[in-house]
């Protein structure tokens, strides 16, 4: 397998910092080079000359003790890795990560590494269900870093509960899946839409719904961040303009419907999922409209059917998404089959921690002729991710439906 550069695996100070040498193992075996930062307090429960003797390349673990020479070790690490894991994840590390605090090799090492981040943490439940250290999970996730467990099952305490170390297979397929996922999507153009339409009423007041745009901005991220060119198609919402991506503004459905037309290219991919608004105003009064004890009407006419109203070019895959609230596969069946769609994501809105204004969703994606698959309930930059996966390398959704 050919990478951009080595595996950075780095050992935080936990009972089960003996299972990253597993990993270390298997990524060898696997031909990828394997470079280990520790902390002092990993070094406590595994030598270092173990990760040595796998690896075959000394162990970092003293900024202290490197060459006097300006190509410090630990911000060429950081710099030439493809992906960094870090196996076991402490409550500390976490927070030090989450907070860019650099007090040791290994999370000085991190400040110093664009490349994702995979975090398998280990700890005591309680620590774990800690609202600081929920806090700096979801700082990390929000940010981009992939997590991996934790698992429950017998902890080092005694007891059972949440804050097992994932799976040593797991954490294994999630850094290929990263490797993978580096530079995969290069060459390739995805133009995504999200976030909701705006029909308006009055100078004042407006037809919409409830979307946020976090799922389609987690998708153009993650697209991005895989190497593709992205364009995004934007509705109106609150969140900063993604760096590196080709933003296009727009408000109503018909503006929407424009600004897509106008970036198709032939055997680019389009992913619609913006939650366009499926009417607007036949008329839109030029002033307030003023309350009054008289019934009023307002007469609705439908908008722009986006996919159908295309003018697709040669090539061109669709994606579609489904936001229901009730029969949720017989409406995304149709919809997948009506919207002439490669693959279709549909979601249940009214499933707690799910749908808009989410950070997290658990969606079903639909192809023709195959059974749905789940994606269970993950923030929206995993199953961004995912989603991309069943596009574009199916065989690291499969990576995927080993967890």
């Amino acid at each position: 397998m050919q990478t951009r550069g080595p595996v950075l695996l780095g050992v935080g100070g936990g009972i089960a910092a003996y299972k990253a040498l597993e990993v270390t193992s298997r990524l060898v075996q696997l031909n990828l080079e394997v470079r280990v930062v520790m902390t002092a307090n990993a070094a406590r429960f595994v030598t270092p000359l173990s990760f040595e003797s796998l690896s075959h390349h000394p162990v970092l673990q003293d900024l202290w003790s490197e060459q006097p020479d300006l190509n410090i070790s630990h911000v060429r690490l950081g710099a030439a890795a493809s992906v960094l894991a870090i196996v076991p994840a402490t409550a500390n590390l976490l927070g030090h990560l989450a907070h860019g605090l650099a007090s040791d090799a290994l999370t000085t090492t991190a400040l110093a590494c664009p490349a994702p981040l995979i975090l398998a943490p280990a700890m005591n439940s309680k620590m774990w269900d800690h609202p600081a250290t929920q806090a700096n999970v979801a700082l990390l996730v929000d940010r981009g870093a992939e997590l991996v467990g934790p698992d429950s099952g017998y902890l080092a305490e005694g007891i059972s509960g949440v804050g097992r170390l994932a799976q040593p297979d797991l954490i294994v397929s999630a850094i290929l899946r990263a490797l993978h996922r580096a530079t995969d999507l290069a060459g390739q153009t995805v133009i995504v839409s999200a976030g909701p339409t705006r029909e308006a009423i009055d100078p004042v007041r407006y037809i919409s719904n409830r979307s946020s745009g976090k799922m389609g901005y987690a998708i153009a991220e993650a697209a991005r961040d895989r190497g593709a060119r992205v364009i995004l198609i934007s509705g109106p919402v609150s969140l900063a303009p993604p760096p590196g991506i080709q933003m296009v503004r727009v408000t109503t459905a018909q503006e929407m419907l424009d600004g897509i037309q106008a970036v198709l290219e032939p055997h680019a991919t389009l992913i619609m999922a913006a939650a366009v608004a499926d009417y607007a105003p036949a008329e839109q009064a030029p002033h307030k409209l003023k309350r009054s004890a008289a019934e009023a009407t307002l007469r609705l006419l439908p908008t722009p059917d986006i996919l159908r109203s295309l003018r697709r070019p040669a090539g061109l895959r669709v994606v579609a998404f489904a936001a229901e609230t009730q029969d949720l596969f017989a409406h995304a069946e149709a919809k997948l089959l009506a919207k002439a769609a490669e693959m279709l994501v549909a979601n249940d809105v009214s499933e707690e921690g799910a749908g808009f204004d989410q950070d997290t969703n658990h969606v079903w994606l639909l192809k023709p002729k195959t059974q749905p698959v789940e994606l269970p309930r993950a923030p929206k930059r995993v199953i961004a991710d995912r989603v991309l996966d069943a596009l574009f390398t199916p065989e690291l959704a499969r990576l995927g439906d080993e967890e």
